[in-house]
């Protein structure tokens, strides 16, 4: 089972990220903030990171520019979650290092179709 990463710092979000992740037939993987995003993507070699860029301490664009720096993680698809809008805020997402990214607030299909972009899903998941 394809695994994909969520790193959100807001409980309820994350866990509805993790269970969308699930509806899709991956294995949603939950982190609440950058640091443990970093370890789980060492240990667990996910297809996907879900990453969201306003963060306290460690934020999103840091997370990525430390992935895009380690071998191990340095090729694993990265989509930013992020409540900026600005097209600057959004260029910024990319010049750090993911591969593209989605506005909160999005619906189960826009993240599905973010995601398709970067993974294939299981012929079971739902669509």
């Amino acid at each position: 089972m394809k695994k994909v990463l969520v790193v959100e710092d807001h409980a309820d979000m994350r866990e509805l990220l993790v269970w969308q992740m699930e509806l899709m037939g991956f294995l949603g993987i939950p982190a609440a903030q950058g640091q443990e995003g970093l370890e789980k993507a060492v240990q667990e070699k996910p297809s996907l990171i879900l990453l969201d860029i306003m963060m306290p301490g460690m934020d999103g664009r840091e997370v990525t520019r430390q992935l895009r720096s380690n071998p191990e993680t340095r090729n694993i698809p990265i989509v930013a979650a992020t409540a900026l809008f600005r097209e600057a805020d959004l260029k910024s997402c990319i010049e750090a290092g993911c591969n593209d990214y989605i506005v909160k607030p999005f619906t189960f299909q826009e993240l599905q179709g973010k995601i398709r972009t970067f993974i294939s899903f299981p012929t079971d998941a739902v669509q």
